[in-house]
């Protein structure tokens, strides 16, 4: 079975590839079934490697490898110029390029993933996108960032992939505070659940929110819930809710072949 992977229409333009991939595809096994792509996990580095290399058989990138930052739920946003190994990935939380045959992506396992495209310039971008690093800007600095590569706004694409759902997003009294300390409208994002008195917060349409602000020509996201569906996403927070010592991560990836 070769690697799943979700394709979206505003993303599918000729002459570059994307995904937001499944669990489904890979060659781990156990906790990491079993397309694992995340070399943090404490999964073994030749499966990690391995599945990598299928994400981007299926991507048509096989002349370069799969580049991911060392994500640390930040702002911060790398310009790609040439392909890095793992061990000396650079530190940030999104990746923008304008190279052929430089595949770039980010892992999640309930935060959001976001793939990014202007289609007349030919330039790509891929978000990690958990709630502090799109509390902190990582979105907006996406943006800015493709078009000092020479992007126009007005015709950048951003999709949101799978991530955690309103429904299984609870937080307390402080992590609803904090957003509302930045910006009172901000509790648009967040539903009082009155029997457990938890909020609930919508990660997803805060990201989208954030991103319509840029000015992007357009802004989608998929109805996938990483928690909800084991069978095909990991979930940090599905797996510490089971009291597993530890979870995969899934790939988001896009390329200019």
């Amino acid at each position: 079975m070769s690697p799943q992977r979700i394709e979206v229409n505003a993303l599918s333009v000729q002459g570059i590839s994307h995904g937001f991939f499944t669990r489904k595809g890979g060659v781990s096994s156990n906790l990491y079934s079993t397309l694992n792509c995340g070399f943090g996990s404490g999964d073994e580095f030749y499966n990690v490697k391995n599945n990598r290399d299928l994400v981007s058989g299926v991507l048509g990138s096989l002349e370069a490898p799969l580049i991911t930052p060392y994500q640390h739920h930040s702002s911060d946003v790398i310009v790609a110029t040439e392909p890095w190994s793992p061990d000396q990935a650079p530190k940030g939380d999104a990746i923008v390029t304008n190279r052929e045959n430089l595949a770039i992506g980010v892992l999640t396992a309930d935060c959001a993933p976001v793939l990014f495209i202007d289609p007349v310039t030919r330039i790509v971008g891929a978000a990690h996108a958990g709630w502090r690093g799109a509390f902190a800007g990582v979105l907006e600095n996406t943006v800015e960032a493709m078009t000092s590569l020479g992007a126009q706004k007005d015709q950048v694409v951003a999709t949101i992939g799978p991530a955690l759902s309103v429904a299984n997003f609870e937080v307390g009294l402080e992590f609803y505070q904090q957003f509302i300390e930045q910006d009172a409208t901000f509790d648009r994002f967040f539903t009082l659940n009155e029997t457990s008195q938890k909020y609930h917060f919508d990660l997803v349409q805060f990201a989208a929110s954030k991103l319509k602000k840029t000015g992007i020509g357009l802004v989608e996201s998929l109805p996938h819930c990483t928690y909800e569906n084991e069978s095909l996403f990991f979930s940090y927070r599905r797996n510490t809710h089971q009291s597993l010592p530890d979870y995969g991560r899934q790939i988001s990836a896009i390329v200019i072949n």
